[in-house]
């Protein structure tokens, strides 16, 4: 324990306050309802009023509960008889009365901070805790850091409260860069700070992790450990007991990972003591759970000479992943890769150590990376990173580590359309198939050709390509899902054409289907990047160190913000990779000049401009926890795929639609720009 000689003399019961929260319903949808934090509040007063003897008027209960609030476990004593009778709701007008008006005129020496529930982090990383009335046109909210500051100042009787500790089982993700998360902005402000006051921090989760909970017992697994460690203790020993009881929940949460259970739970953090020193990093930092193994000096040396000039390979966040489920442990809760090295990488996946049979993690990472250098043809480094592995696994006596997974398979057709340099009607012409290899299939031999010349064409080649026999074969059901993609390289002119609604034949009598019903059909602009390669490379390499999802990877963009000076703005970073546009005008209105300036390799827009009736990120994002799409939840290097399924719901929607007089929600018309500057054919012009 601490010593307590900074304690108050008069401290104890009568001299403590609280406010204590848990918050499980929320006005803005039911996705965000979560069982648990009602009763994890309800315990914490339990022991308030139990153990640490705190008269209930002293606690200002705050719950919103799932079910009927008699419905919950009130203990049966008379002080939380006192508190089920005066509880309010966890709304924002009751949390800022009981924190910014009721309990600063008490006079006390202790203030406890208890809340349960959602929590986000703001743009300068304030903990934001939503409150009960939630809502979609404003997420109120208690933004604790905002309070904490008010708190240490002369607002508050400058003899009262020396001691405040705040205990928050929540997560500390960042809220979602939309719009539509509007959490407005509460700093509540503040005198001048008074010297001496103490504040002790303890989060379920360090910034940008999600804390756990466990919706069937009804307990944050931050809380259960929390009270384990509080116990019987009196005000006194739990307020000079606060650092011991977070190095011990510290501890016992490195033993889930020592299982493999979860990986946000041992990098829970204490911020610091009531000496305000950052102390858990002294005492545990570079500790792990027994028997975990650990690179010795061999290996980093050896990876130093194999990393040594080495970029992030695409596939790196493939085997960042593959990793966690070699060594049969719990993937981070956030995704994307933890540096912008392979060192780095493999240097987070060392302190992670492994999973239940001692297997370090960064051995199936670079497992992964060696399969892959060979199937790219890297021999050579592919070898030296297999020795490494063998040499590795030897050395330490590590078990059996089975192969990575095989790339998927996947065809795709690139079709090469350009304007001939003297000016004539038509195209230039040129296909490719890449499969297990590139090959080259057909070319219009330097005469342009009419588009219809180019889609009997590719017709033709997608039979051939499916293993049919000749071109009355075309109509046969192999043929048209040999090919997964097809590609089409173009002139800026023609990128807003409409390839996916070629008819091509499909089944008998005739029949005839649409080629983005089919295929997954995209267009690309290659000849416009000369200007921008480095940004088209660097940004493209970011989304797929991410595993193609991030908040900052897509954004929305609406008429207003098509200006002069957007294609710089999208250039400025490495984000956004993808570019939704939610615009009425058509998009070669400036939109996709910008698109193409910027650097950026994907864009989704409605062909012949006009906003759709559903919205882009609807069509596309899976929805949040709000219920609504969330930017950072859709998977970028999934939208070929996803972009067929929303032409193929239109197609079914259509005759509803039609009879019920609704306009379509745009998913018929929707065109995908997918320049992936790794898979890059037939740059040599064909003039």
């Amino acid at each position: 324990m601490t010593p307590a000689d900074f304690l108050p003399p008069a401290l104890g019961p009568q001299r403590t306050f609280a406010l204590v929260a848990g918050v499980e319903r929320y006005e803005i949808s039911p996705r965000w309802n979560l069982r648990g934090p009602a009763r994890d509040a309800l315990r914490f007063a339990r022991w308030l009023t139990g153990p640490a003897e705190v008269p209930p008027g002293n606690v200002r209960l705050l719950l919103s509960p799932l079910d009927d609030p008699d419905a919950l476990d009130w203990p049966d004593s008379p002080a939380m008889a006192a508190l089920r009778t005066a509880y309010r709701p966890a709304t924002e007008q009751h949390v800022k009365a009981a924190l910014l008006d009721e309990l600063p005129k008490c006079d006390g020496d202790l203030l406890w901070i208890f809340w349960a529930g959602h929590g986000y982090l703001g743009p300068r990383q304030e903990l934001m805790l939503p409150c009960a009335d939630a809502s979609t046109g404003l997420i109120r909210h208690l933004n604790l850091d905002s309070a904490l500051r008010w708190w240490r100042t002369d607002l508050v009787g400058q003899r009262s409260f020396p001691l405040q500790a705040a205990l928050v089982d929540s997560c500390r993700v960042d809220a979602p860069r939309d719009a539509r998360w509007n959490f407005g902005n509460n700093d509540y402000g503040g005198g001048s700070t008074v010297p001496g006051r103490r504040q002790f921090r303890l989060y379920a989760s360090r910034e940008g992790e999600v804390a756990r909970n466990d919706p069937e017992r009804g307990a944050g697994r931050f809380t259960e450990a929390l009270l384990g460690e509080l116990g019987g203790r009196s005000v006194r020993e739990s307020v000079s007991g606060l650092p011991g009881a977070a190095l011990s929940i510290h501890r016992s949460f490195q033993e889930l990972r020592e299982r493999g259970e979860g990986w946000q739970l041992p990098q829970f953090i204490v911020d610091r003591n009531w000496d305000a020193c950052s102390f858990l990093d002294d005492e545990l930092s570079g500790t792990g759970p027994a028997g975990a193994a650990r690179l010795d000096q061999e290996a980093w040396d050896a990876l130093g000479e194999l990393f040594d000039g080495r970029e992030l390979p695409r596939c790196a966040y493939e085997a960042y992943a593959w990793a966690f489920k070699a060594a049969g442990c719990t993937t981070p809760a956030r995704g994307g890769l933890p540096g912008d090295g392979l060192l780095e990488v493999v240097q987070d996946l060392d302190e992670r150590q492994g999973g239940r049979d001692g297997m370090p993690l960064a051995v199936p990472f670079v497992r992964f990376l060696a399969d892959r250098a060979a199937a790219a043809g890297d021999v050579r480094w592919a070898d030296r990173l297999t020795d490494w592995v063998r040499a590795t696994r030897e050395r330490l006596a590590l078990p059996v580590l089975r192969p990575p997974p095989p790339p998927a398979r996947r065809k795709v057709l690139h079709v090469r359309l350009e304007t001939p340099p003297g000016g004539e009607s038509g195209f230039l012409a040129r296909m490719w198939l890449r499969g297990e290899r590139m090959e080259h299939i057909w070319e219009s031999e330097g005469q342009p050709v009419a588009l219809e010349e180019v889609r009997e064409e590719l017709v033709r080649q997608l039979a051939l390509a499916g293993g049919a026999s000749g071109p009355g074969a075309a109509t046969g059901r192999q043929a048209h899902e040999a090919v997964d993609r097809i590609e089409f390289h173009v002139p800026y002119e023609l990128l807003d054409a409409d390839f996916d609604q070629w008819q091509v034949p499909r089944g008998p009598a005739g029949r005839r289907r649409a080629l983005g019903l089919l295929h997954q059909v995209v267009v690309r602009c290659p000849d416009e990047r000369a200007d921008t390669r480095a940004e088209w490379h660097a940004t493209w390499r970011w989304l797929h160190d991410r595993g193609g999802r991030h908040p900052d990877a897509v954004r929305v963009v609406t008429d207003a913000e098509v200006t002069d000076t957007l294609g710089m703005e999208l250039a400025a970073g490495p984000e956004p990779a993808c570019v939704l546009a939610h615009t009425t005008a058509a998009p070669h209105g400036g939109l996709l000049e910008a698109v193409l300036e910027g650097g950026l390799p994907v864009a989704v827009w409605r062909r012949g401009g006009g906003a759709p009736a559903t919205a882009l990120l609807d069509l596309l994002a899976p929805a949040g926890p709000d219920g609504r799409p969330d930017p950072g939840a859709l998977d970028v290097l999934a939208l070929p795929a996803r972009v067929r399924e929303v032409r193929r719901e239109a197609v079914g929607a259509a005759a509803g639609a039609a009879r019920a007089h609704q306009p379509l929600a745009g998913g018929d018309r929707l065109v995908l720009l997918w320049d992936d500057p790794d898979d890059m054919p037939g740059l040599r012009s064909l003039a």
